[in-house]
C-alpha cells in the first residue's frame, strides 16, 4: 500500500508554529496566564484551526505525516477510529505525555501500557463510577459544593464581583473535599505541591525532575488517602481491591491535576451563561451538564489528543508505521466553520439531543480512553453553577466579548474574566 501524504519542510514547520507551539506555550500540564492572554489577543486557536483546513483541502481526509514522528488527524472517521481503538494500536502512552506526567505521577494511568494499564484503568472506573450519571456520593457531594459555593456568593455580594480568583480558592476547595473531604478542605499545603510540580511538568524534556518532591507529594496523598472520611472519594478508594500495580497515590494526582480544567470551565461557562440568558435556568440540572459540555467544546481544555501507534496501521490512503504520534487537534474538529453550521455559536442543546455524537465532538476524549470522571466533572460544576446562578445574577465587566448574535472568539481568559454580581 502506498505511504501516506507527507507536509513539505516549510508546511511540517508552520504547523508547529500554528498549532503545536500555542497549546504548549499556553501550558499544557497549567496554564502560564500571560501566554492564554496573547493567545487570545493573537487569536492563535482559530489561526490553528484555519492552517489545518488549509492542509485538508491541499492533502485530502489524511493522516497527514508531518516532520519524521507526527501523523495529524484531518478527518472525524479517524478520530472515531484511534479514539475507538485505543489502546491497541494507538496507545495512551506517548514520549511527549510521560515527560511531563512522570514529574508528579510516573505510575499514572496516561503514560501506562498493556497489564498495568487495564489494572489503573479500572481503578479509576470503579471509583469515579466512569458511566453513570450521578456518583453514589451524590448526596454528600453535593452538600459540599452548595456549602462552598455559598461561601464564595456571600464574598461576591459584599465586594458585587466575582473574579477568578476568588472562584478558583473555592473550586480548590471543593475539589480538596470532594476527593479527600474535610481533613483536606483547607490543605493549601496540598494545592501548593501540585502547583509547582505542574509547573515543572509544563516543561516536560526540559524540566529536571524533582524526585524528592514528587515522593513528598505522593506520601501527602497517600497520608490523606489513608484517613479515609465518609462521604469523599478516599472512602470509596478504600473499598476498591488494588494490588501493587495500581500506584494508587499516582491515579489520584490526576485527580488533583484534572479538576483544574474542570474549575476553568466552568467558569467560562458561568460566563456564556451570562451572556446567553436564555439557557440560565439553575434548576435544571441536565441543561447545566449540556451547557458545560458545549463550554469545553468551545474552549477544549485538551486541545492535543495524542496517541503512539503500538503497530503499523492501514488507511484508506496508506500505511501509517509504528512508534508515530498521532495527534488530534481538537479545536480543528470543534470549531471547522467549513463543517459545523454551530462552529462559533453556544449550543448546548447538540449535547441534549445526543447530535453532538453525530458531528465527532469529544471534549472529554473518548472510547476506552474517554475521560473516567467525565461525569462526576459535569455533576460538580453543574451543582456549582445551579447555586451561583440560584443566588445571584452576573455580568460580564471585563473586556471579553461574548455576544449571542455574533461569532464567539476562539480563545476565552479565564484569569481576567470579571463579572459583576447583583441580587
Amino acid at each position: 500500500m502506498a505511504q501516506l501524504p507527507r507536509t513539505t519542510r516549510v508546511e511540517s514547520l508552520a504547523f508547529v508554529r500554528r498549532v503545536l507551539l500555542p497549546p504548549v506555550a499556553k501550558g499544557v500540564i497549567i496554564r502560564r496566564p500571560h501566554a492564554v492572554r496573547a493567545a487570545q489577543r493573537l487569536d492563535l486557536d482559530r489561526r490553528g484551526v484555519r492552517y489545518l483546513e488549509r492542509l485538508r483541502d491541499r492533502y485530502g481526509p489524511g493522516p497527514l505525516l508531518v516532520g519524521g514522528r507526527y501523523a495529524v488527524i484531518l478527518d472525524p472517521a479517524h478520530v472515531r477510529r484511534v479514539l475507538a481503538e485505543t489502546p491497541e494500536p494507538f496507545g495512551t502512552e506517548t514520549p511527549e505525555k510521560r515527560a511531563a506526567l512522570a514529574h508528579f505521577e510516573p505510575r499514572n494511568v496516561l503514560i501506562s501500557h498493556g497489564p498495568e494499564r487495564a489494572e489503573r484503568r479500572r481503578f479509576h472506573e470503579q471509583a469515579l463510577d466512569t458511566g453513570h450519571h450521578e456518583p453514589r456520593l451524590a448526596g454528600s457531594l453535593a452538600g459540599r459544593v452548595r456549602e462552598e459555593t455559598a461561601r464564595l456568593l456571600a464574598h461576591a455580594h459584599e465586594t458585587r464581583a466575582l473574579t477568578w480568583t476568588e472562584f478558583a480558592r473555592a473550586w480548590s476547595r471543593i475539589v480538596r473535599l470532594t476527593i479527600f473531604g474535610e481533613v483536606a478542605r483547607d490543605d493549601e499545603h496540598l494545592s501548593a505541591l501540585t502547583t509547582r510540580l505542574r509547573h515543572h511538568a509544563n516543561w516536560a524534556f526540559l524540566h529536571r525532575q524533582r524526585k524528592a518532591l514528587r515522593a513528598e507529594f505522593l506520601q501527602h496523598i497517600d497520608a490523606l488517602l489513608g484517613r479515609a472520611e465518609a462521604g469523599s472519594l478516599a472512602a470509596v478508594v478504600a473499598t476498591i481491591p488494588r494490588s501493587e500495580a495500581t500506584a494508587v497515590a499516582d491515579q489520584v494526582a490526576q485527580w488533583l491535576f484534572a479538576f483544574d480544567p474542570a474549575g476553568i470551565t466552568t467558569y467560562r461557562t458561568l460566563a456564556l451563561l451570562s451572556s446567553h440568558t436564555t439557557y440560565a435556568r439553575a434548576d435544571d440540572r441536565d441543561l447545566l451538564r449540556a451547557c458545560m459540555h458545549d463550554a469545553v467544546r468551545l474552549y477544549p481544555t485538551t486541545p492535543l489528543l495524542l496517541r503512539a501507534t503500538t503497530a503499523e496501521t492501514a488507511w484508506e490512503h496508506g500505511t501509517l508505521p509504528a512508534k508515530k504520534t498521532l495527534i488530534v487537534f481538537t479545536p480543528f474538529f470543534h470549531r471547522d466553520a467549513e463543517r459545523l453550521p454551530f462552529a462559533d455559536r453556544f449550543a448546548p442543546e447538540l449535547w441534549q439531543s445526543g447530535e453532538a455524537d453525530r458531528w465527532t465532538l469529544v471534549p472529554f476524549s473518548g472510547g476506552p480512553a474517554v475521560c473516567p470522571g467525565r461525569e462526576l466533572v459535569l455533576f460538580l460544576g453543574s451543582e456549582m453553577l445551579s447555586t451561583l446562578l440560584a443566588g445571584a445574577s452576573f455580568r460580564i465587566t471585563s473586556s471579553q466579548t461574548l455576544d449571542p448574535a455574533r461569532p464567539l472568539p476562539a480563545t476565552l481568559d479565564h484569569f481576567r474574566l470579571q463579572f459583576a454580581v447583583e441580587s
